[in-house]
């Protein structure tokens, strides 16, 4: 199956962006962009903790690098 774009449909759920904004806080947030095994994309926001941990649970330097990442990674560790 393909989404709208013509882009695969993942078997699960899979990081499509990634960006960092700031929360209400002022602290840094990391903000996730999800693609649904049903074509939809949802956002989901992380701490910057969280985010820290994602990104070292995916062996990776940059938030690009989050991209095609399974939604799982976000559980390792928590």
């Amino acid at each position: 199956m393909t989404a709208d774009a013509g882009v695969p449909r993942p078997s699960e759920a899979v990081i499509v962006g990634a960006d960092l904004a700031a929360g209400h806080d002022g602290e840094a947030e990391m903000v996730l962009r999800i693609l649904y095994p049903n074509g939809v994309v949802g956002s989901v926001l992380l701490d910057a903790a969280t985010g820290y941990a994602l990104m070292k649970n995916c062996d990776i330097e940059s938030l690009s690098g989050l991209k095609g990442q399974s939604w799982r990674k976000i559980l390792e560790g928590v």
